[in-house]
């Protein structure tokens, strides 16, 4: 839950950091790209600085756990680069988004196994919850690279 706040945090301050700056152009989508990207180079750099903590996370039917830590660490970073880059932003968005995807039996697992990881809270109903975001990261990730059409859910007034 620290992720999704962290990544709606950094959205708000490019969001301010947009309206200050003339000479930039403002729009929700870009900060949402800001947003994520920090949030995804923060985790990376837990994932890749502490990479022992995730190991109670891993399933058991996942081979070699710590490289697996370690390459989910790389594509954070190549994600949130991406999402920098114009004219990569929506590859990577949708990369970002089958990667939210991907890491889903890792959640679960740590969900329906109680396992206790240094760092976070060690009550069960917070996992749960946690796995309740992770819809939410998958549309912000979609939504912010121009998979899914701000016309569609955004009056054009607003953005």
């Amino acid at each position: 839950m620290f992720f999704i706040g962290l990544m709606v945090l950094l959205a708000l301050v490019t969001r301010i950091v947009q309206q200050m700056l003339p000479t930039i152009n403002p729009d929700i989508q870009t900060a949402m790209r800001w947003g994520a990207a920090g949030a995804f180079l923060f985790a990376a750099m837990d994932h890749l600085t502490t990479p022992e903590r995730y190991l109670p996370m891993m399933p058991d039917y996942l081979p070699a756990h710590s490289e697996f830590i370690l390459f989910t660490g790389l594509c954070e970073i190549a994600g949130a680069i991406g999402l920098t880059i114009p004219r990569v932003m929506k590859l990577a968005g949708l990369m970002l988004a089958i990667y939210a995807v991907a890491i889903l039996p890792a959640n679960i697992n740590n969900a329906l196994n109680g396992l206790s990881v240094e760092g976070l809270p060690q009550a069960r109903t917070y996992y749960w919850i946690r796995l309740g975001f992770q819809p939410l990261i998958i549309a912000w990730l979609l939504f912010a690279a121009d998979w899914i059409k701000p016309s569609s859910i955004i009056p054009p007034q607003t953005r």
